[in-house]
C-alpha cells in the first residue's frame, strides 16, 4: 500500500514539475511549483522523514513561494497587468493544480487514518538531523551559509543599483 502511495505522489510531483517548467505565464508556473514542493514533502513523509517534510512545507512551499508571489505581483504593474491578473483567477487555471494537491492530501489522510508506517526502517528525527549537520557535516553547513550570504549581499547590491536607476528614469 505504501509503495502505491509513494509512486502516485512521485508521478504527481514529476508532472507538476514539468508543468511548472513549461508554463509561459510565471504565475501558472508558480502554482505548479507549489504543487511540486507539496509532492516532495509527501515523499519525504512516506520515506520516514516527517521533519524534512515539515521543513519543505514551511520553508519552501510557505515562505519562499510567498516571496515569489510578491515579486511577480510587483513586476506586473499597470492597467493591462491588472486586467490580465483578473483573467488568471478563472477556475480553469486552478483546476489541475487543485486536483493534484487534493490527491496528495488524500494520500496523507490515508496514511494517518490507517496508521500506516513510513517505508523507512527508522524515522529521522530533528535531533538526528541536528547531530548530522553540526557533527560530521559542519564544514559543508558553514560553506553553504557563506555562499548564501554572498548571494544575499550580491542580490542586495544589484537590486539597489537597479532601483536607483529606475527611480532616476521615472522622475
Amino acid at each position: 500500500m505504501m509503495g502505491v502511495l509513494f509512486y502516485v505522489a512521485a508521478v504527481i510531483t514529476v508532472v507538476a514539475a514539468i508543468m511548472a517548467m513549461t508554463r509561459s505565464n510565471a504565475a501558472h508556473g508558480l502554482i505548479f511549483l507549489i504543487v511540486t514542493l507539496l509532492g516532495i514533502a509527501v515523499l519525504f513523509f512516506l520515506l520516514g522523514a516527517p521533519f524534512a517534510a515539515a521543513l519543505e512545507i514551511v520553508v519552501y512551499a510557505g515562505a519562499i513561494m510567498v516571496l515569489f508571489v510578491f515579486v511577480i505581483m510587483m513586476l506586473n504593474l499597470g492597467e493591462q497587468a491588472r486586467a490580465r491578473e483578473q483573467s488568471l483567477l478563472a477556475f480553469r487555471y486552478w483546476l489541475l493544480p487543485s486536483m493534484m494537491a487534493g490527491v496528495l492530501l488524500v494520500e496523507l489522510l490515508l496514511v494517518f487514518n490507517r496508521g500506516l508506517h513510513p517505508m523507512a526502517v527508522e524515522t529521522v528525527t530533528p535531533k538526528a538531523v541536528a547531530l548530522s549537520l553540526f557533527g560530521p557535516y559542519i564544514l559543508g553547513v558553514e560553506l553553504a551559509s557563506m555562499l548564501l550570504l554572498a548571494g544575499l549581499v550580491g542580490a542586495y547590491h544589484l537590486g539597489r543599483d537597479f532601483l536607483t536607476k529606475d527611480r532616476g528614469r521615472s522622475q
